[in-house]
């Protein structure tokens, strides 16, 4: 038996006028999902437990059987293990995006959020501006007194550490403010104004850097200053094997998700041209998932597109990025696994809700679709959301991993 997992990134979402009261989900293009589904079996799972921070870093942990309730301690630490980043005892780490906020003669505080993404930047790019600032003596020398470092990822995600520090600081998620003034959401608590200092200061180097003003020529977002979030200490995971009796693969371009498959002992393979966003390589990724099924028998596949689409507030990219999901992922998976002459399973959902009409994640129970080769159910309900609600709710996302390899509850 082959078992895959599929994560379509914040693709759930709620009714939209514009699509006739319909989900993006549920208008979308997707023939082959809705056929799977019809056949298998569709239902609710809250991802996200009631008081936790709704994210794909709480989300994937208790999709992949790991209680964000007892062992999150923030995003970064996860993202860190993803970039190779070995944290210590004391340590803290952050989440370092390279954002485009506001220009204009306005103090720092008084500029907006205009892209948690840098203006989408391309990873090539991003390591450009990111090395250059590094390299800057004035910021390298804020970097040295601060106690920090930080590594650079080949997309606008890089991470930072902090040899000595404290976690209890209050940051907002860039991707939660967009379009609001930087002024009601900058960092609070210990530490703050250290933080605040290299924000600003990334701000007054990147701003005149030539690439940032070739983006501006060409009517891009400058990629222009650092911001820091999703702090936390050191976390261990248990073994994935040992919960599961199972190994595998996990095939993503996302440092996060990445580190929480480096974290529980599964492997993680990159694919080149692979970056989270709608021209990802996905023929690429799926290759590499069927060509770790020849050797483990189990292996996730994480698409990042529908979140940034749903974060930039676009719905026609988001219906683009469910079909695409659909034909170059879901579909030449099934052709390649029919080809192994084997019994498989596969679980398809989205990670957490990421709605359209706030551009941010919510908590809500997600629907989750689970088919089997090898059984027919004839319950003919397309995979949506309004459809999920008659197959339950499951309270519990650590439960979703003993639903797809057929296992009594973990705990």
């Amino acid at each position: 038996m082959k078992y895959v997992l599929i994560i379509g990134d914040g693709m759930a979402d709620f009714p939209i006028e514009a699509l006739e009261g319909k989900t993006p989900l549920e208008a979308a293009y997707k023939p082959v999902m809705d056929a799977l589904a019809m056949q298998g079996i569709v239902g609710r799972v809250r991802t996200v437990p009631e008081g936790v921070p709704a994210g794909s870093d709480t989300a994937i942990l208790s999709i992949f059987g790991f209680d964000p309730r007892k062992v999150y301690t923030g995003r970064s630490p996860l993202e860190a293990a993803g970039s190779g980043v070995k944290m210590e005892k004391g340590n803290v780490s952050f989440r370092c995006n390279l954002t485009a906020v506001s220009t204009g003669e306005v103090p720092y505080a008084e500029r907006t959020m205009a892209s948690h993404s840098g203006g989408n930047i391309d990873g090539k790019d991003a390591q450009t501006l990111m090395h250059a600032l590094l390299n800057d003596p004035g910021f390298a020398a804020k970097l040295r007194q601060a106690g920090m470092e930080i590594t650079v990822n080949p997309s606008y995600r890089h991470i930072a550490v902090l040899k000595s520090g404290s976690d209890r600081v209050e940051l907002a998620p860039p991707h939660d403010i967009l379009g609001q003034r930087l002024g009601d959401h900058l960092p609070k608590g210990e530490g703050a104004e250290v933080l605040l200092s290299l924000m600003e200061a990334s701000y007054e180097f990147l701003k005149d850097h030539p690439l940032n003003k070739e983006r501006e020529e060409k009517g891009l977002l400058p990629a222009n200053s650092l911001w820091f979030w999703g702090q936390g200490s050191a976390v261990t995971l248990e073994s994935f094997q040992k919960l599961f009796g199972h190994t595998g693969d996990v095939i993503t371009a996302v440092p996060l998700v990445k580190g929480i498959a480096e974290l529980a002992g599964l492997k993680h393979t990159d694919v080149e041209g692979a970056n989270g966003d709608l021209d990802t390589n996905y023929e690429g990724k799926v290759a590499a998932a069927l060509n770790a099924l020849k050797i483990d028998d189990f292996c996730a596949v994480h698409i990042e597109a529908p979140d940034e689409m749903s974060h930039a507030g676009d719905l026609g990219k988001k219906l683009e990025a469910i079909r695409l999901l659909d034909e170059r992922v879901v579909a030449p998976l099934l052709v390649g696994l029919n080809k192994l002459h084997e019994r498989y399973r596969i679980l398809i959902l989205s990670d957490h809700y990421t709605a359209l009409s706030t551009r941010t994640h919510d908590g809500t129970p997600v629907p989750f679709l689970l088919y089997d080769s090898g059984v027919n159910t004839a319950r003919n309900l397309p995979y949506c959301e309004k459809n999920a609600v008659y197959g339950g709710l499951m309270e519990e996302g650590t439960d979703l991993m003993p639903l797809l390899f057929g296992l009594e509850k973990k705990r």
